[in-house]
């Protein structure tokens, strides 16, 4: 066995002279980052988590955060597992137990419900802000985590030993293995030199919550339109929190709009499938991006979440992958602790770039094709994608086969995903 390969944390005190060191740094304290750095507490390590800021503690009643997730069963776990589940459930988790997907030029419809698998729910609608929260909730309980926050990054300096994170206020973190979970636009991935491959969209999510005139049934609503996805959430208020995804020229006329007609175009892109529905609060969008990092790993860095890949939120898959990125990681680390190698060498960090990347591949590939499909608006093609949908939600085993991947019902899910 390579004397490199060997696992040999590094103790803090050996490079006080020049900063903080520790066996794991995690740079972006987020959804994804904070579960990672949950899931790697109690192992021996000592960890670090670099954030630009904290979470919200409180917030009006009645007010919600215009961005929220759709989980999965296999987040639930994970979240359950990391011991931020109770915490979210107790803030707020609405269940969505349906899911009724249209197309508005072909007609064709599927729908999905809990009940035929013989489960409670889908899945939970959360706000971003419940989840990290309650997640950096167990961050602070946890000893061996270090919280570096507020703090921002000017350099990283790596060598085949360490990484050195200098900070802004000159602050030098250095770890074995470094994480980036700091999102899209992830610096560093850039400062690591990991190029990415992928396309702008054209398109802007527009977030908002709405007060539709009849209830929402505990489902998720979404009606493909020619330029683009709308959605609706479910929300445990009786309020829904909509996705419309739009062309940018779509999205600058609906952004223009004051609260009524904003509504009143809101309602006739959902057909009206809750009655009327009334816009509450501020509206916000967001630029969509098709991103795939070309690699995952290099000796004593990994990249998880956004940081590896962007996905179009028409299917609300971003965070569930990112959350399987962190319990894969988490899992490949547990792995080399066992086997006495190195957490931060390659023979462990493939580990987890293999069991990740392909099915990120493979999401990233569907979702991008659906966006395709249902964009296109030649009648023969949406004539086609109508019989499909409508085929498909006739044909019970594919359905169940959609559901069980939504749902994170898969044998070949990381230990914190499994079934508890």
């Amino acid at each position: 066995m390579p004397e490199a390969d060997l696992l040999s944390p590094i103790e803090p005190e050996a490079t006080a002279s020049e900063g903080s060191a520790f066996d794991l740094v995690v740079v972006g304290g987020g959804m994804v980052g904070a579960a990672l750095a949950r899931a790697c507490s109690g192992k021996g390590l000592q960890i670090a988590v670099i954030e630009t800021r904290e979470p919200r503690r409180d917030w009006p009643a009645g007010e919600i955060d215009l961005r929220v997730s759709a989980l999965s069963r296999a987040s639930q776990r994970i979240l359950a597992r990391l011991g931020a589940w109770e915490r979210i459930a107790a803030l707020g988790a609405n269940p969505y137990r349906k899911m009724c997907v249209w197309d508005a030029l072909g007609g064709g419809s599927i729908h999905f419900d809990a009940q035929s698998l013989g489960e409670p729910d889908l899945g939970h609608i959360v706000e971003n802000r419940v989840i990290q929260l309650a997640l950096w909730e167990t961050l602070e309980s946890s000893p061996d985590i270090r919280l570096v926050c507020p703090a921002s990054i000017v350099e990283i300096e790596r060598t085949e030993t360490e990484s050195r994170v200098v900070l802004g206020d000159g602050q030098v973190i250095a770890g074995r293995l470094l994480v980036a979970a700091d999102g899209r636009d992830s610096l560093v991935r850039e400062l690591s030199g990991i190029e990415t491959e992928g396309r702008d969209y054209d398109q802007r999510a527009i977030v908002a919550n709405v007060r539709p005139q009849e209830w929402h049934q505990e489902t998720a609503w979404q009606r493909f339109l020619p330029t683009g996805p709308l959605a609706l959430l479910p929300l445990a208020d009786g309020r829904c929190s909509i996705v419309w995804s739009a062309t940018e020229e779509r999205a600058a006329e609906l952004l223009a709009m004051g609260d009524a007609a904003f509504s009143a175009a809101l309602t006739d892109a959902s057909e009206a499938r809750l009655g009327a529905l009334v816009v509450e609060g501020p509206r916000a969008a967001f630029p969509l991006r098709l991103q795939h990092a070309k690699q995952y790993v290099l000796p004593g860095l990994a990249l998880v979440g956004d940081a590896a890949h962007a996905v179009h939120p028409l299917a609300g898959q971003g965070v569930n992958l990112g959350f399987l990125d962190a319990a894969e990681l988490a899992a490949a680390i547990d792995l080399a602790l066992e086997r006495g190698r190195d957490i931060a060498g390659l023979w462990a960090l493939r580990h987890y770039e293999r069991a990740r990347r392909g099915d990120n591949t493979a999401m990233l590939a569907a979702m991008d094709l659906i966006k395709r499909t249902f964009s296109n608006d030649v009648p023969p093609l949406a004539a086609a994608r109508s019989l499909g949908l409508t085929l498909t939600d006739r044909i019970g085993p594919i359905k169940a086969l959609f559901m069980e991947r939504a749902l994170g019902l898969g044998s070949d899910l990381p230990p914190l995903a499994r079934p508890i």
